[in-house]
């Protein structure tokens, strides 16, 4: 049976690749393993090649659309810098330099800003606002939490000192200017007017009620993507495409980087702060809990303070869940989220430390008690807090020394190093103590690799090797095919297509010589969505 093949006939013997039809019979009907082989990467190299073609364009069309043009003023960050109370590291500078370079160009920036944990991505970011603020023009970061939006605030207030900027925060429960409490309405007038250089904020309060008169430069922080439609609804000026740049502390592995974000420029900083101490990893067994539990009592009573982590809940049924309402489904795991700290919380302050002051930190709480209750950790009014995964992103306590983590197997590499980032950041040397409720060997030789390894990048594609592709970034949401899914780790794959998908492109931009492999695409870009 012959099925048309949309991959153009050179393309297919460049690289010595079975027709489509030949590799549908050999999936199906392999005479030997190697066949099999073939004809999966024939099927996965067509995937790759679609999703290549999706970035290229992508790319090409944010090129054609008009940003405002930022030049770059030396004199103005170098005198940032020098203001500094520390060093940037050379990664800091290499990110920063290209985030300004972007900047002076007259089509949008599109960049992804990847650091590990503690790396000091805020800053590079906040030259950016500085740079596009003494040029005239606003810029907003937005938050993905209320608790993240605050200590982006204070962190740049405390940066930026008499730099002469005015500088807002707007979430859902409270607006602030330049340092004191302010009223929403007045801070939404101001904004409009002009009158605010830099608002930070939470995704949802900015884009729901803001009125910017000049945006130019749009910082997000955790969240991946952000369409050029959804920043187009943040500025008046249709005109105008604001510069984007996204920032994360989820290192994602090199494939995925050429695949999935092919459409982004990438910055990364692996260096850590000079004089940072290594943080100590345990794996602590059943047996050993006792002990773990002292260690914690004698490092609180001398100053010190501990986060602890309860574990994500897995579901009893969860075929059963998920036919239910996707909502409901959803609530029911946070409850159980929230029942999980609270058993915790109990047990810790009436049981094992009756004697110290314990906090607890879920996702029902209100915003106003999450700030508060944060507030009052970092001003030392407790020792220990028990949290779900919500104080995985950003949070930042100078004196807290120990992460502990309960049922720690029930993460991935990527996320408990994600935790392990939120201690080791004030003078003392911290701890990250992972809990578990198994001898299985196999479990504990995965939380091994923390113990040696504190590069988040090389935690990234060990995570990927262990449990998948689809595991990262939603990238399971993406609509993404399942053998293209399994050959986003097959790096020489990629760059195949990679290659294929510009020299396709190169003379014939809209693929009218081909198509078939044009109809494809657009079924290809309907089916998929990286949003």
């Amino acid at each position: 049976m012959e099925v048309p093949d949309p991959l153009p006939e050179e393309t297919v013997k460049k690289h010595n690749l079975p027709s489509l039809s030949e590799a549908i019979h050999k999936i199906h009907y392999p005479t030997d393993s190697q066949e099999a082989e073939t004809a999966k990467e024939r099927l996965a190299f067509d995937d790759l090649l679609l999703f290549q073609l999706k970035a290229l364009l992508e790319r090409r069309k944010l090129n054609q659309l008009k940003s405002v043009r930022v030049k770059f003023d030396k004199d103005l960050i170098q005198g940032f810098i020098s203001r500094l109370p520390f060093e940037l590291t050379k990664d800091q500078k290499v990110a920063a330099w290209e985030i300004l370079k972007d900047l002076e160009k007259t089509y949008p920036m599109n960049r992804l800003m990847e650091g590990d944990v503690g790396s000091g991505k805020t800053v590079v970011a906040l030259m950016g606002a500085v740079q596009v603020a003494k040029t005239g023009y606003q810029s907003v970061f937005m938050a993905p939490t209320e608790v993240l939006a605050n200590q982006h605030f204070r962190t740049m207030s405390e940066l930026l000192g008499d730099n002469f900027l005015n500088i807002g925060l707007l979430t859902g429960s409270e607006a602030k200017f330049n340092g004191k409490i302010a009223d929403k309405a007045e801070l939404k007038n101001k904004i409009s007017e002009g009158k605010v250089d830099i608002i930070i904020g939470t995704h949802a309060v900015i884009q729901k009620g803001v009125h910017f008169k000049n945006l130019a430069f749009v910082v997000l922080d955790e969240q991946h993507r952000f369409g050029v439609a959804q920043r187009a609804v943040l500025v008046k000026n249709k005109e105008i495409v604001p510069h984007l740049l996204s920032m994360t502390a989820t290192p994602i592995p090199r494939t995925l980087a050429l695949t999935i974000y092919g459409d982004l420029d990438i910055s990364t900083i692996k260096e850590k702060p000079k004089n940072r101490r290594k943080i100590i990893t345990k794996v602590i067994s059943p047996s050993q809990r006792k002990t773990a539990y002292k260690f914690l009592r004698d490092e609180v009573n001398s100053g010190r303070q501990v986060f602890v982590i309860c574990p994500r809940i897995e579901l009893a049924n969860p075929a059963k869940e998920i036919k239910g309402k996707l909502g409901q489904s959803k609530m029911n795991i946070m409850w159980a989220e929230v029942k999980a700290v609270q058993d915790e919380y109990k047990k810790l302050s009436e049981e094992i430390f009756p004697d110290l002051k314990v906090a607890m930190l879920h996702g029902k709480m209100k915003s106003s008690e999450k700030i508060e209750t944060m507030e009052k950790f970092k001003n030392k009014k407790y020792g220990i807090l028990v949290s779900t995964s919500v104080v995985e992103v950003g949070v930042d306590i100078q004196n807290a020394t120990i992460m502990m983590i309960e049922n720690s197997e029930r993460f991935g590499l990527a996320q408990l190093h994600q935790f392990r980032g939120r201690v080791g950041r004030g003078e003392h040397q911290s701890y990250c103590l992972l809990f578990t409720s198994s001898a299985d060997k196999n479990i504990n030789q995965r939380l091994k690799a923390l113990i040696e390894c504190d590069d988040g990048f090389m935690l990234a594609e060990k995570d990927m090797t262990i449990r998948g592709p689809g595991e990262f970034f939603g990238v399971k949401q993406s609509g993404l095919p399942d053998l293209a899914m399994a050959s986003l780790a097959n790096v020489e794959l990629i760059k195949k297509a990679r290659l294929e998908a510009r020299f396709l492109l190169k003379d014939d931009s809209n693929l009218t010589n081909y198509p078939l492999l044009k109809e494809c695409l657009e079924r290809f870009q309907r089916l998929t969505h990286f949003e």
